[in-house]
């Protein structure tokens, strides 16, 4: 009787460990499944496209973002109005037009239990606009003023950007921070009579690159209880 009491301890020891491990092995799956749930949305705007409409009379616009927040990767999308004029002596060039970016960040700083953003990041942006040109020229031949006015709309850009920034959480729901943008590979439509000056979202196009920057403020939206990095039974 002492021989089969003994066994039977024996498995039921055995069989509380296997209980054991599979409940912890079904934690660390069930948190690493949690992890590609949504924990918030943040949702803010563009400081600098506010301020500079204010401030110049060639700019009119503004920038709207919003980030998911699937732990350490966000899901990122920008959605802005652009328009802007340059003039001289001879003439002027406007565009007007609306664009998008889409991409992704990658959170560095994990443990931060306000997790407060340090990130890399990738997007792809585009654009839709109208541009206009108009220049006013004296013919020193014929001894009058010739004007040249073109005109074309539905024109389509794109491009790619390498982002870098911080987030900060400042009170409760309310979150700054800023987005460096190096810009890069930059095409658009090919147009009759005149090459398109300035690219909403992107800038100037003279040059195969661009840098950009925007400050921004952000409410943020919890969806669910934020995990903790890191913390994982093994």
């Amino acid at each position: 009787m002492l021989k089969s009491l003994s066994i039977n301890i024996l498995l039921l020891s055995l069989s509380i460990g296997v209980f054991s491990q599979n409940a912890d092995s079904l934690q660390v799956d069930s948190l690493k499944r949690r992890s590609y749930i949504p924990t918030g949305i943040r949702i803010g705007t563009d400081v600098i496209s506010l301020i500079k409409t204010q401030a110049q009379d060639n700019f009119k616009g503004w920038e709207i973002n919003a980030d998911v927040d699937f732990n350490r990767y966000y899901l990122n999308f920008d959605y802005g109005s652009w328009g802007r004029t340059f003039s001289s002596d001879a003439g002027f060039y406007s565009n007007d037009g609306k664009y998008w970016r889409v991409g992704i960040d990658v959170n560095f700083l994990l443990k931060d239990p306000d997790r407060n953003m340090f990130f890399i990041g990738f997007r792809y942006g585009k654009a839709n606009f109208s541009e206009n040109l108009y220049i006013d020229l004296y013919n020193p031949f014929s001894g009058s003023q010739v004007t040249l006015d073109y005109a074309h709309t539905g024109i389509k850009a794109n491009w790619f950007e390498l982002t870098s920034g911080i987030r900060v959480k400042i009170y409760k729901i309310f979150w700054m921070g800023y987005t460096a943008r190096f810009k890069f590979g930059l095409n658009y439509d090919d147009t009759e009579n005149i090459i398109p000056s300035d690219v909403p979202g992107y800038g100037r196009t003279e040059k195969d690159s661009y840098w950009g920057f925007n400050y921004q403020i952000f409410i943020r939206i919890p969806l669910r209880k934020q995990p903790v990095f890191g913390v994982e039974k093994k």
